[in-house]
């Protein structure tokens, strides 16, 4: 598979596509590599704590693909790949001669996947785009965050990592189809698409009604109650998502009036009396500490969990009881969220450095050893090209 994606959603698609054995050439500048290689503040050997975490698996092409010599060698791969996918900005691929057109020209059976920012069509078509980017535009920004303060952008790169899922999904059933037809496909997904899939009942709510959805902090504004309360020594997410377990919650609270108040007997009654609703339960819970709500709204059926920091769910023993967490070159990371017959996947080697593999690849697609030499002494590849310098072997903060 033929890599030419730089950033989060490609390398992020292609990462967890080499952890189910395809063997990835990751296409990048002979200069500075994928861009995120520099992104920090934490880095390490070859590149930032964001290059470590998507790109295990891989191996590394450093290829100046605006030099026809450059050109001609991904052209040559692309003629032998099973897969081309590429996150350039929109047209470049066109312009350096490997459009989906081009490419499938001279191999039916390929399958070509785009990631890019707001679509095919339409009015951006042509404008390029990142996460917190579509965060904003999409919609996410708008009910995130509190109601009464400005909205958030979410902590997670979640509209990169969906992006890189789809693109999987669809690189995946293409190639399933493959195998009746003898052809491959064109794969197209979009930051932007991804986005709009992540607020399905927003939208839908908007289109068929015009409401528009606000910012309810942690609450959920369908159901009620189902948000973070506070409790005498930190925080809780509570959610009893049914009249059921309304009457489990104030039941372990011992608070039988508010179980039998007419006004609370029915989500619907509940969501159009939240704001009587919460300060009876507020006040409860932080008469206690976390630990001992805990104990009581488990006895009781009741889903709740504690709100914690990453560096808390790292060092938790469930992480490490369902055996996420890998070594990679002497450093934790997350192996993909799959397991299959039992066993969990893992990343087969750690990111590679700029260029690590360039020889390699190139003698593979049938390059003589003098024929590497002169493209290397050229500039037009580069091996083993350091990214930048460790500063930290600290694992990120979160």
């Amino acid at each position: 598979m033929l890599d030419l994606t730089s950033s989060l959603a490609g390398p992020y698609c292609t990462e967890l596509l080499a952890a189910l054995g395809a063997d990835i050439v990751k296409v990048e500048h002979p200069g500075r590599g994928d861009e995120a290689r520099a992104w920090g503040p934490r880095f390490f050997e070859g590149g930032s704590v964001m290059f470590f975490a998507a790109n295990a698996g891989k191996r590394s092409l450093a290829l100046d693909l605006k030099a026809p010599e450059g050109r001609e060698v991904a052209l040559r791969l692309a003629g032998g790949a099973d897969v081309f996918i590429q996150s350039l900005r929109p047209g470049t691929a066109e312009r350096l001669g490997l459009g989906a057109e081009t490419l499938r020209q001279g191999n039916e059976r390929l399958v070509f996947c785009s990631i890019g920012s707001f679509g095919r069509a339409g009015p951006l078509a042509g404008h390029p785009g990142y996460d917190p980017l579509m965060q904003a535009f999409g919609g996410v920004i708008s009910v995130t965050g509190e109601p009464d303060r400005p909205g958030v952008r979410v902590g997670a790169s979640l509209v990169d990592l969906g992006t890189g899922m789809w693109a999987a999904l669809g690189i995946l059933a293409a190639l399933h189809e493959r195998v009746s037809t003898g052809r491959g496909r064109v794969v197209d997904v979009s930051l932007f698409e991804t986005v709009l899939g992540l607020l399905p009942y927003q939208l839908t709510d908007a289109l068929g009604t015009g409401t528009v959805s606000g910012r309810h902090g942690t609450a959920f504004p369908l159901i009620a109650p189902y948000q973070v309360f506070a409790t005498a020594d930190g925080e809780l997410m509570i959610a009893a998502a049914n009249d059921r377990l309304f009457g489990a919650l104030c039941e372990a609270l011992e608070l039988p009036e508010v179980a039998g108040d007419p006004r609370f007997a029915s989500n619907p009654l509940r969501l159009e009396h939240r704001a009587e609703l919460l300060p009876p339960l507020e006040r409860r819970l932080r008469e206690r500490s976390s630990a001992e709500w805990l104990e009581r709204l488990e006895r009781a059926g009741v889903p709740a969990a504690p709100v914690q920091d990453v560096g808390e769910v790292a060092r938790h023993e469930q992480t490490a009881a369902v055996g996420i967490l890998q070594e990679l070159a002497g450093r934790l990371t997350l192996a993909p969220s799959l397991s299959v017959d039992g066993e969990r996947l893992q990343h087969r080697s750690p990111p590679p450095l700029l260029g690590q593999h360039s020889a390699e690849v190139l003698a593979a697609a049938g390059y003589a050893e003098d024929e590497i030499a002169r493209l290397i002494a050229e500039g037009i590849v580069a091996t083993s090209i350091p990214g930048p310098a460790p500063r930290s072997a600290s694992p990120p903060d979160g």
